[in-house]
């Protein structure tokens, strides 16, 4: 098993570092490009939750990216050091009342585009699994 960690200050501008990773992890791994642009859109609005609403901004806090790769499948872990949030209980972005809100979409967007999606410690950290075959 291939692991790769990776570790950013909040700054929304380091999320080209992940998009740097990501691209690494393309060519290293040779991922055809359905999965890599589901990757690249998940893993990216992941971190970006994690800076935002995670780590408030804060940019004394970290993002910790991890990436394992399995036999048949690659694991982003993104984990803030955040309170958490509720996880269970968030607006559906796609109800008519909240089409027009500019947030909401990350996690639909993330549970649309991995084949899993797996929030742990209160929603600090999520896993996002990608299957390869």
């Amino acid at each position: 098993m291939d692991s790769i960690q990776l570790q950013i200050p909040s700054l929304t501008e380091n999320i080209r570092i992940i998009e740097s990773f990501i691209d690494n992890a393309r060519e290293k791994f040779s991922l055809n490009d359905d999965i890599y642009g589901n990757i690249m859109i998940a893993v990216t609005e992941s971190v970006n939750n994690a800076i935002l609403h995670g780590n408030k901004k804060d940019k004394g806090k970290n993002v910790n990216i991890q990436l394992q790769l399995e036999e048949n499948m690659i694991k982003f872990q993104v984990a803030d050091e955040g309170k958490g949030f509720d996880y269970e209980n968030l607006d559906d972005p796609t109800s008519p009342e909240n089409l027009d809100k500019p947030g909401g979409r990350g996690i639909f967007l993330m549970k649309n585009l991995c084949d899993e999606v797996v929030f742990k410690e209160d929603g600090k950290i999520v896993e996002l699994t990608f299957y390869l075959s």
